[in-house]
């Protein structure tokens, strides 16, 4: 298993719309991360900025990745919820959220 972070911001005037949207994700959408290996996602807020976390238990989490994308039920869900967000200007390119960097963990 692989744990994640990542971040993005969210647009103030977007943040009730977003929880919202949150509150009520499809059953859709967590099937398709479910059967991509995708387990123990969360998402927090703090001063309009987003952070992810998910532990990942495949093997090829690019080509999982890709087949989350490329799914029709995560391109509609992402139509709602992309313009609430504010990628970060650091990101690498390609990249929506952007990946952070595991300094410490503690079981």
């Amino acid at each position: 298993m692989k744990r994640y972070g990542m971040t993005i911001g969210l647009k103030p005037e977007k943040i009730v719309e977003y929880k919202k949207l949150h509150a009520d994700v499809w059953p859709e959408v967590l099937k398709i991360l479910r059967e991509h290996h995708v387990s123990n996602y969360s998402i927090f807020l703090k001063d309009n900025v987003l952070f992810g976390y998910l532990e990942y238990h495949g093997a090829d989490y690019a080509a999982d990745m890709k087949k989350v994308a490329a799914s029709a039920v995560t391109q509609r869900w992402w139509q709602l919820t992309e313009p609430c967000q504010q990628p970060l200007p650091t990101r690498v390119q390609g990249e929506w959220w952007a990946l952070m960097e595991e300094v410490f963990h503690m079981d």
